[in-house]
């Protein structure tokens, strides 16, 4: 019993002091604001890719997981270069016998010329050691080039990164047997992002060709710069929609892809009323807000409310009227009225 009543004795301490203090208010206005049409979106990073297997044979390393962040040129994930070694080896072995026949075909030719010029063979026979000779030559270089390939084979065993980005997904595992074309890891870039959305046709032409347009994440409660606006020049013949491609600024901070956020287009100007984010009080299905009279007086209103806008200002469809006043600190103006 004691300390129940020393938990009231110090709540009522509490709201007489909320009440003692002034109860800070802002006055609903009616202002002319940018209308807008809003449209929801995906963040997509502008760069992205799966890396696929170049190469068949068994996954032997994977250095990078989901989430990981990789450098430009790293090495990714290593595939078992055993088979590579081998057919490079027999690649470096054609080189050299043909290097061998090249060189004798070579010195067969030159002997031919001496002893024709001295009319020891016939024409015939010079022609044929020249024949051998540039076959010979031929055959090098066939054998050059696919010593070549089978090096470029072998590079195909470390798996590079194309850019820098962040590993997003994983489609392998070590000791995995993967063959041409499989895909190994999909990655992005951080710090180039876009959103996608897309606007039906009739709204194209008030959003206008360079259209301007501004970025909330809802659930961050965040508003995001927009570097530029791209409308694709196609629709969607199922949809008859057309894609509009926002691009955010380089490396925005805590935003990635798949997100969802709602893209508001410029579209004109209209007239809003407007009270502070701050104002608003919910509680389960209430929204509501206490009013302020000139006596200071609170009292607690349902309101309807809409939009919210990028100054932490949210507009009132119904249950206030211009010149009202609204408490800023709902907690605070409760507190009072209770007492």
């Amino acid at each position: 019993m004691k300390r129940n009543l020393g938990f009231l004795v110090g709540l009522s301490l509490l709201t007489s002091a909320y009440a003692a203090e002034p109860v800070a208010t802002a006055l609903v206005q009616l202002r002319e604001v940018e209308q807008t049409y809003s449209v929801d979106g995906v963040v997509e990073a502008t760069r992205q890719a799966t890396v696929s297997a170049q190469i068949s044979g068994r996954v032997k390393a994977v250095l990078f997981d989901v989430g990981d962040r990789v450098s430009k040129g790293q090495v990714i994930l290593r595939i078992d270069e055993s088979e590579a070694n081998q057919a490079l080896a027999g690649s470096d072995a054609q080189v050299a016998q043909s290097q061998a026949g090249l060189n004798n075909a070579k010195l067969n030719y030159e002997r031919s010329q001496q002893m024709f010029a001295q009319k020891f063979i016939s024409q015939a026979a010079l022609d044929k050691a020249k024949a051998d000779y540039e076959m010979a030559a031929a055959q090098a270089k066939a054998s050059a080039a696919g010593a070549q390939q089978s090096a470029l084979s072998k590079s195909y065993t470390s798996v590079i990164a194309p850019y820098a980005g962040v590993v997003s997904a994983r489609m392998v595992e070590m000791g995995e047997m993967v063959s041409v074309g499989k895909p190994l890891m999909t990655g992005f870039d951080p710090s180039e992002l876009r959103i996608i959305a897309n606007v039906p046709q009739y709204k194209l032409a008030e959003i206008g060709q360079r259209p301007s347009a501004k970025v909330e994440v809802p659930e961050l409660h965040r508003w995001l710069k927009v570097a530029s606006v791209t409308v694709q020049p196609s629709a969607d013949a199922r949809t008859h929609s057309t894609q509009v491609r926002v691009n955010l600024p380089v490396n925005e901070k805590g935003i990635y892809p798949g997100m969802f956020v709602r893209t508001h287009f410029a579209i004109g100007k209209e007239k809003k009323l407007l009270i502070p984010n701050s104002a608003v009080l919910r509680r389960s299905e209430v929204v509501a807000v206490y009013v302020v009279d000139d006596k200071g007086g609170a009292r607690l209103r349902q309101v309807r409310l809409g939009e919210t806008t990028e100054k932490g200002e949210i507009e009132v469809l119904a249950g206030l009227t211009e010149g009202e006043r609204v408490s800023i600190d709902p907690i605070k103006a409760g507190m009072a009225v209770k007492k």
